[in-house]
């Protein structure tokens, strides 16, 4: 395994949920403590969305543990031609007897303090992905899917319909917090999530980030921490690249390097 594979699982691993144990009627599943010493892992596949990544690097890790076994892993759900959704997990606590739907999240959200309630301010970095709808989504049509007519059918095929299957989120988040701000107050969320600041073009132009390196990480690499092992690129490199992408109503992911030592992670936006 690669160094760059390797950051892209710690990247998954040491990103924090979201909230801890039970919030808004979603239990948090409990990951199990892996060796990363002794992790095999496989190439993460490319072509696919960064979510569907996510879930490889999750499905690996379940392997090489001791506590789960995986039953049941990224299975669509259909009615005739229309897909109602996909199956994430089913998995079994190998000590309890314990089965667990898992469906997995993991979200890079900046926090907009304009909005009064903690699950209004997270939004994707386009303010497009609003926190909230993904919560009804979990509850009203993911979690649902194996009471479904197809899903009960799917348990039958797994004998996993006499059992009991508790539902189960991992919701792993990078939250990014408005530049130059030092408290943001977004309880009952989990603080350790914050992950770095986000800030608008017009501030980027400004002369106290004129000093620094930059890189912009393709999507894959955005749950990794910055690493000094890139093609960094000048401020007024990274000021063009970044402009196009303003124009394009698009808010790219950057890296500052402001020593060899010190590295920042952000989101310039648009709006």
């Amino acid at each position: 395994m690669g160094n760059a594979t390797l950051s892209r699982y710690l990247g998954f691993l040491k990103t924090p949920p979201l909230w801890v144990k039970n919030q808004f009627g979603l239990e948090q599943f409990s990951f199990p403590e892996l060796d990363l010493d002794s992790l095999e892992t496989e190439d993460i596949p490319r072509g696919i969305r960064l979510g569907h990544q996510m879930e490889f690097v999750f499905k690996q890790c379940i392997l090489q543990s001791k506590k789960y076994e995986l039953l049941v892993y990224n299975v669509p759900i259909r009615e005739g031609g229309k897909t109602l959704g996909e199956i994430d997990f089913i998995l079994k606590d190998r000590l309890r007897k314990q089965y667990f739907h898992v469906e997995l999240t993991f979200k890079f959200y900046i926090i907009n303090p304009e909005n009064s309630e903690p699950i209004h301010r997270l939004m994707g970095p386009n303010r497009r992905d609003m926190f909230f709808t993904k919560l009804d989504k979990i509850r009203e049509e993911q979690l649902s899917l194996l009471s479904t007519t197809q899903g009960k059918a799917l348990l039958e095929t797994h004998k996993l319909d006499t059992v009991e299957i508790l539902p189960r989120v991992c919701f792993k988040a990078q939250l990014f917090i408005p530049y130059g701000t030092e408290k943001v107050h977004i309880r009952p969320l989990n603080k350790a999530c914050v992950a770095g600041y986000w800030i608008r073009f017009d501030a980027f132009k400004s002369q106290e980030f004129r000093n620094s390196l930059y890189y912009i990480p393709f999507k894959h690499e955005w749950p990794v921490k910055p690493v000094n092992d890139v093609s960094w690129m000048s401020y007024y490199e990274v000021l063009l690249e970044v402009n196009i992408r303003m124009i394009k109503e698009q808010a790219p992911m950057l890296w500052r390097k402001k020593s060899d030592t010190e590295f920042e992670k952000f989101f310039v936006v648009w709006w």
